[in-house]
């Protein structure tokens, strides 16, 4: 019914920059939140970034700085920019949505991931 489709993941050197998009297509009324979650090697998934409907945002500690969380509401696309990338950030992305249909209700939905890989 939902799906989300996400691009530019990749391999970059540390100090790089990289960004990331997802958009969301199928039965939306609206949107109230998306965010970026990553699982890295031998980790627990983690929440990176999210914006809710009215705009606010969250970052976790370690990504405050470097990465930006934004969106654009028409097409319903969020996007992460990621500068002054480091080998720890080396994970899957993975976007998700907070998604309202036409009855009321509200789901989660998740993307395929894309992975991110920082190396020198």
């Amino acid at each position: 019914q939902v799906q989300l489709v996400e691009s530019g993941g990749g391999l970059v050197q540390p100090g790089g920059s990289l960004r990331l998009s997802c958009a969301a297509s199928g039965s939306i009324l609206s949107i109230r939140a998306m965010g970026w979650y990553r699982q890295g090697p031998g980790k627990e998934r983690e929440l990176v970034a999210v914006i809710r409907s009215g705009g606010s945002t969250n970052y976790a500690d370690s990504v405050k700085g470097r990465f930006t969380i934004s969106r654009v509401n028409a097409k319903n696309t969020v996007y992460l920019q990621m500068n002054s990338l480091k080998p720890e950030d080396t994970a899957v992305y993975y976007c998700n949505a907070d998604v309202v249909n036409y009855s009321g209700s509200w789901y989660d939905y998740w993307g395929q991931g894309t992975q991110v890989t920082v190396s020198s």
